[in-house]
């Protein structure tokens, strides 16, 4: 009895340790499809695609250990807790890694039009908040700490509002320019595959507030993205 404790231990420790490696890889991946973006560096951006086939992989190597942990292991209740947390965590993450290769996709296409004034740098504040929303998440998911995932549900309010801003921005810049429009419309699309990323974030951390009390948030999480304009452009 002992050695199947042990057992189903070691598999959930390994089962976390893989949840961690994929997010460590996908928070890389938004660092540097952002990057490659900003410098317009075709060989980094043709590394990002790449690589989301690793997260790829590493997705389906967790999803297809699920079902014999269940198996082998026959869970308690806090145990399938885990298994469902671990499971809706790692589709995000696939989703999110699927963002940053998008980011990088755009690069080529960006690196033939004119920069738009402000927008690296907005971009990149994006990104950053996303990011550290990601590895506070991963702490919360490690720790189990409730505290921390009800505090990036908040946040996720904060990167909606630096996407209302941009948005209106590129707007603006397409009004006056109309040169600026191909560049603008590529910028929005970049800005709102960020703006998604941090949803997924979020809905990682409702996971992890799952995972320790056992019920997901009750109240909806406050949204800040009032723009719908440019969705049928994407």
């Amino acid at each position: 009895m002992q050695d199947g404790c042990q057992s189903r231990e070691s598999e959930l420790e390994q089962i976390q340790a893989s949840i961690l490696k994929m997010g460590g890889l996908v928070e890389a991946a938004i660092y540097d499809g952002l990057q490659c973006l900003v410098t317009r560096d075709l060989e980094a951006a043709a590394v990002v695609r790449e690589g989301d086939r690793a997260i790829d992989a590493l997705g389906r190597h967790i999803q297809c250990d699920l079902p014999r942990i269940v198996r082998l292991c026959a869970p308690c209740e806090g145990d399938l807790r885990l298994v469902l947390a671990v499971l809706r965590i790692s589709t995000s993450l696939e989703r999110i890694g699927d963002y940053a290769k998008n980011m990088a996709k755009r690069t080529s296409m960006l690196a033939e039009l004119s920069p738009i004034e402000g927008s690296d740098a907005a971009l990149r504040r994006m990104a950053r908040e996303v990011q550290n929303m990601l590895r506070d998440t991963l702490d919360a998911f490690v720790t189990h700490d409730d505290g921390l995932a009800q505090e990036v549900l908040l946040r996720d309010r904060d990167v909606d509002q630096m996407y209302n801003a941009l948005f209106r921005e590129f707007l603006t810049h397409m009004m006056e320019d109309p040169r600026a429009i191909t560049a603008c419309l590529h910028l929005h699309f970049i800005a709102k595959n960020i703006e998604r990323m941090g949803d997924l974030v979020t809905d990682m951390a409702e996971q992890v507030i799952y995972l320790v009390t056992g019920q997901m948030p009750d109240e909806d999480r406050p949204k800040g993205d009032t723009t719908a304009y440019l969705s049928k452009l994407e």
